[in-house]
């Protein structure tokens, strides 16, 4: 019923509070319609992600833009993100409450999606376990890791791809 990334999602977010990750799953799986037929409502909950990260690094501009851009999306797309299981004026209401804190300088703290569909929640809690997580898992402030993933992480993969795109573009040049 559910696209299993959104589930991946939901299971970061929640358990391991791995909101880069989050980005992560969710931005491939949108990508992965055609340009035209891209579903507006995933890029809500992809920013969603982005700006809890970037509050929870202190990026206040960052973090603020994303939410503000966030809160947009899911309020025109109420419709559909309430077919994925949301309680979307629940949700609302946190993101305006995290934009809030965020404006008046106050400590980043953890928000939850609030899910409606039982059945939903039953998947996502089984998918927790296997990950050794716990649904609704405060973030671990001493992993610096979840918390500078976007630096800390393995880029070699990303950086050879493009090293291989610019000796193509080049040979292209070059009429090769």
């Amino acid at each position: 019923m559910y696209p299993q990334p959104y589930i991946d999602y939901l299971v970061h977010f929640h358990g391991l509070r791995d909101y880069f990750e989050c980005h992560e799953i969710l931005e491939e799986y949108w990508k992965e319609a055609p340009i035209h037929e891209r579903e507006k409502h995933w890029v809500g909950l992809i920013q969603l992600a982005v700006g809890l990260y970037h509050y929870r690094r202190n990026n206040r501009i960052g973090a603020n833009k994303m939410l503000e851009s966030a809160k947009t999306i899911i309020t025109h797309e109420q419709a559909k993100l309430t077919k994925l299981g949301i309680d979307v004026s629940s949700l609302l209401h946190q993101i305006t409450q995290c934009i809030e804190s965020l404006q008046t300088k106050k400590p980043y703290k953890d928000i939850d999606i609030p899910l409606h569909d039982e059945h939903l929640l039953a998947i996502c809690r089984e998918h927790c376990e296997r990950h050794h997580c716990l649904w609704g898992a405060p973030t671990d402030f001493s992993n610096e890791f979840l918390l500078h993933k976007h630096t800390l992480r393995d880029r070699s993969d990303v950086i050879e791809e493009r090293q291989h795109q610019k000796k193509i573009r080049k040979e292209k040049k070059k009429g090769i």
